[in-house]
């Protein structure tokens, strides 16, 4: 059964247009696969992965892409191969409405934020 989604986080879901809405659920549910203790809360003003009380991911909708953050500008250039098919800053991946991340490069993004 999926994990219900907090009411202020889910608002920010709501209001993402589809695609885009789809495309951040579907990497909601990866996320909470890989941190299953992970809470969900609003930080930025986009919905956000706190494990033990740091943040370790976010995703936005932006008007062409997903943004997925690692909040963090340190994680990204870490993985310049497996990020190399996607357009990114220091701090974001810009994702394909229609390309969610996968459950392996999440789990990648997300250890190297944790072992900050």
């Amino acid at each position: 059964m999926a994990r219900r989604i907090p009411a202020d986080v889910k608002k920010h879901y709501d209001v993402a247009p589809s695609p885009h809405r789809e495309t951040m659920l579907e990497m909601r549910e990866r996320i909470l696969a890989i941190i299953p203790k992970a809470e969900e809360v609003v930080s930025y003003g986009m919905p956000a992965f706190k494990l033990d009380g740091v943040i370790v991911a976010g995703l936005l909708a932006n008007k062409n892409h997903v943004g997925y953050y690692p909040f963090s500008g340190s994680i990204l250039k870490l993985f310049p191969k497996e990020l190399a098919g996607f357009k990114t800053t220091l701090s974001a991946v810009h994702v394909p409405t229609d390309k969610p991340l996968t459950k392996t490069l999440l789990t990648k993004l997300i250890k190297a934020r944790i072992a900050l």
